[in-house]
C-alpha cells in the first residue's frame, strides 16, 4: 500500500481545528476612564475591524508522524556558510537540537541514521512555485492560477485555487523541496497574495499551510501586463501605463490604510467599508505583507524600487530578475533578494540579456541575498542542479565561492526571500528540522534526495515504498508503471 503511512497521516489532520482566539480590551477605571479613547467592542462587532481577524484561513497542519533522531557520518551542510565533515545532526520533537562533529552526543533511545558517505543540508525552498494552482493535470478545467480579469486582483489568494492532490507536490518532495511559496500568475499588475505550504500530503490546503509564515502579494512588472490588458485595448498597454496602474493602486491603498487608522484611533461613527483589494496592499503598506514582485530587467526593477520609495514599503524579492547582475550593489544595499534560474532565458525580449553567472555575481555583493527558483514544476525537483549549474558558472568567472556557501542560495536564502528564515532554511538550533539526506554531493548532477524530512517526519525514502506518496491522479495511467524506480526517475 504506497503511501499508507503518509496518506493516513493527512487524514490525521482532519481531527483537529484551529480556534481563534478572540481579542479583548481591558477598560479604564477611576481618572483614567476620562480620559480614555472610545474602544469599540469586539464581541458585539465582530469581524468589522480586518485586522482583527488578519487570517479568516487559518492553517491546520499538524506535522506526520515523527521520533527522535540522529544522523551521523554525513558531510553536513549547514546553510550557514558551514560544512562539517564525518558530522551529527540530533532533532527531538521535530527540531535541531544539535548539529556538530563526531563527537556530538547521541541521547540515548534516539534512531541513529548511518550516513557515511552522504551529504546533509537543510530542505529546499521554494521560492516561486505554482504547483496546486496549475496542478498536472495540466488541462483546462485545472489551469487556476492567474485572476486575469483586472490589472489589479490583490484581492484575490492563491491558497483558494491550490489543489493539494496534485502530483507535483509528491515529485517536487522526491526532489528534496520541503517547503514551497504558491504564487498566483504574473498577468496583472497586482496578481493577489501568495501563501507558503509545507510540502507533506493533505485533503485541504489548511493543512499544507505554514503556521506563522507572512503572506506576500505579488506584483508583476514588465511585458506581461502590459501584453494581457494591452491586447484587450485595456491600461495598461506600454511600461508607462504599468507605472501608472502601481502607483494609482498604491495611492488608493493609503487613503483606505488611512480612514482604518483614523477610525481605530478615535472610535467614533461606523468604520469605513471593507475593501479586499486594498486590504492587501494596506498590508503592503504596513509591511506585514510581503512584496514578491516578477521583473526581469534591471532598469524595471530600479523603477520599481523607486516606486516602493515613494509609497514607503520595501520589496521583499524580485523574481526571475535576469538583469539583477546589472544592479547587484543596489540590490544589496536596499536588502532586496533576487530569485532567478541559472540557465532560462531568450523566450522573451526581456529575458534575452541573461547570463548564467547571474546568481554569482549578485551573491558577491556584502549583504546580498541570492536565490534560485523553479516557477516550473519540472524545474523544482532538480533545484540542487540548477545551484550547481549557477555555481560552476560563478567558479568560471573567478569567484571563490564554496559549497557550503551555495546550498543557501536554495535554502537560508530562500528562506529569507519569504520570511521565513526564523523558522527553518538552515540547520541550526531550535529550527524546524527540515532535512535532505542526498545520496552524493548535492551538487553533483548523480545527487538524488534519499531521504526527505519535514518538521522531523520522514516525508519521502527513496528505498521505502511506504514513505513514497502518490497522488490518485498518478494511478491507473497508461504506461505508468508506480514503482520506487520511477519515482526517484522524477526526482532527477
Amino acid at each position: 500500500m504506497i503511501g499508507h503511512r503518509l496518506r493516513g497521516a493527512s487524514l490525521a489532520v482532519l481531527a483537529c481545528a484551529v480556534l481563534a482566539a478572540c481579542a479583548t480590551t481591558e477598560g479604564a477605571d477611576g481618572a483614567d476612564a476620562a480620559n480614555a479613547k472610545p474602544q469599540r467592542d469586539r464581541a458585539l462587532a465582530p469581524g468589522l475591524d480586518f485586522a482583527a481577524n488578519p487570517d479568516p484561513f487559518p492553517s491546520t497542519y499538524q506535522g506526520l508522524p515523527r521520533e527522535n533522531f540522529a544522523i551521523v557520518g554525513a558531510t553536513v551542510l549547514t546553510g550557514t556558510d558551514r560544512r562539517i565533515d564525518n558530522g551529527v545532526v540530533v532533532v527531538t520533537d521535530g527540531k535541531i537540537a544539535a548539529v556538530g562533529d563526531a563527537s556530538t552526543p547521541v541521547p540515548g533511545g534516539y534512531r541513529v541514521i548511518d550516513a557515511r558517505g552522504r551529504y546533509v543540508t537543510p530542505g529546499v525552498i521554494d521560492v516561486h512555485s505554482h504547483l496546486g494552482v496549475y496542478p498536472s493535470p495540466g488541462v483546462m478545467g485545472m489551469s487556476d492560477g492567474n485572476e486575469a480579469t483586472s490589472p489589479n486582483t490583490a484581492q484575490v489568494w492563491a491558497e483558494h485555487s491550490i489543489w493539494p492532490q496534485d502530483p507535483g507536490f509528491n515529485t517536487a518532495r522526491a526532489g528534496g523541496v520541503t517547503t514551497l511559496h504558491i504564487l498566483p500568475g504574473s498577468a496583472n499588475l497586482f496578481g493577489g497574495r501568495g501563501v507558503t505550504v509545507r510540502n507533506v500530503p493533505s485533503i485541504t490546503m489548511q493543512g499544507m499551510k505554514m503556521p506563522g509564515a507572512p503572506y506576500s502579494v505579488k506584483m508583476a512588472c514588465g511585458e506581461n501586463p502590459s501584453r494581457v490588458y494591452g491586447s484587450r485595448n485595456q491600461s495598461p498597454a506600454t511600461g508607462m501605463g504599468n507605472v501608472a496602474g502601481y502607483r494609482a493602486a498604491f495611492i488608493a491603498a493609503r487613503e483606505y490604510k488611512a480612514k482604518w487608522d483614523k477610525w481605530r484611533e478615535d472610535g467614533e461613527g461606523s468604520p469605513p467599508t471593507r475593501n479586499l483589494q486594498n486590504e492587501t496592499l494596506a498590508g503592503v503598506l504596513d509591511g506585514s505583507i510581503l512584496v514578491q514582485n516578477h521583473c526581469y530587467r534591471a532598469d524595471e526593477m530600479a523603477v520599481m524600487m523607486d516606486i516602493a520609495k515613494e509609497f514607503g514599503y520595501r520589496i521583499t524579492t524580485f523574481h526571475h530578475a535576469t538583469e539583477a547582475y546589472k544592479l547587484a550593489p543596489q540590490l544589496a544595499q536596499a536588502g532586496v533578494c533576487a530569485a532567478m534560474w541559472t540557465g532560462w532565458w531568450g523566450f522573451k525580449m526581456e529575458a534575452l540579456d541573461a547570463i548564467e553567472e547571474n546568481a554569482a555575481l549578485v551573491d558577491a555583493q556584502q549583504g546580498s541575498c541570492a536565490v534560485i527558483h523553479s516557477d516550473d514544476p519540472i524545474l523544482t525537483q532538480r533545484l540542487n542542479q540548477e545551484a550547481a549549474a549557477a555555481l560552476s558558472a560563478g567558479r568560471r568567472a573567478g569567484l571563490n565561492i564554496s559549497e557550503e556557501h551555495a546550498i543557501g542560495w536554495i535554502t537560508s536564502n530562500a528562506a529569507r526571500a519569504i520570511g521565513i528564515a526564523d523558522q527553518t532554511g538552515s540547520l541550526e538550533t531550535g529550527k524546524r528540522a527540515d532535512v535532505v539526506i542526498w545520496s552524493a554531493d548535492p551538487f553533483s548532477i548523480y545527487a538524488r534526495a534519499d531521504q526527505v524530512f519535514v518538521d522531523g517526519a520522514l516525508s519521502f525514502d527513496r528505498m521505502d515504498p511506504a514513505y513514497q506518496p502518490t497522488s490518485d491522479f498518478e494511478l491507473g495511467q497508461p504506461g505508468y508503471a508506480l514503482t520506487a524506480a520511477n519515482v526517484a526517475e522524477g526526482a532527477r
